[in-house]
């Protein structure tokens, strides 16, 4: 896994070849998907069916609102659909970059609609990538070489 990138923080060497993935889709059927994806990339997955569920995962539930300071997060990179009841992935984007100790963690944007004025608005607002579905095994491969060696 050596090459590429070597001289980004030591943030990629935390995780060694299985990094912690939250998923956050309200469908099953893309979840498992994405799961299936990320398995088969060697990714520890965790998953969610809403951003409400995500954030108490990550532990910014409204009942835990500094639980998680000065620990270390989690999960190595959080990949969230953007259309989702309740709560899109853009407000859960959003989310995480206001805390202070989740603000380092990737997100990436996963939507089946093509939408320029959305995939600017997601990257403005501090998302890493942004990723048309359905996503192909390649998109995880792209996605994973990102996560292992391009962190800024």
């Amino acid at each position: 896994m050596a090459g590429c990138g070597g001289s980004s923080k030591d943030m990629a060497v935390d995780f060694g070849d299985e990094p912690h993935v939250l998923a956050v889709d309200d469908n099953l059927i893309d979840r498992k998907l994405v799961e299936k994806l990320l398995k088969n990339s060697s990714c520890k997955v965790t998953t969610a069916e809403n951003g409400l569920r995500a954030l108490e995962y990550l532990g910014l539930g409204n009942d835990q609102r500094n639980t998680l300071e000065g620990s270390v997060s989690k999960v190595n990179l959080i990949i969230t659909d953007y259309c989702m009841p309740g709560m899109t992935g853009y407000e859960l984007l959003k989310k995480i970059k206001e805390s202070s100790v989740l603000r380092e963690v990737p997100v990436v944007i996963m939507s089946s609609e093509n939408s320029p004025t959305r995939i600017t608005q997601c990257l403005e607002e501090g998302a890493q990538m942004f990723m048309l579905k359905p996503l192909k095994q390649s998109d995880v491969k792209q996605l994973k070489c990102h996560l292992m060696n391009c962190r800024s």
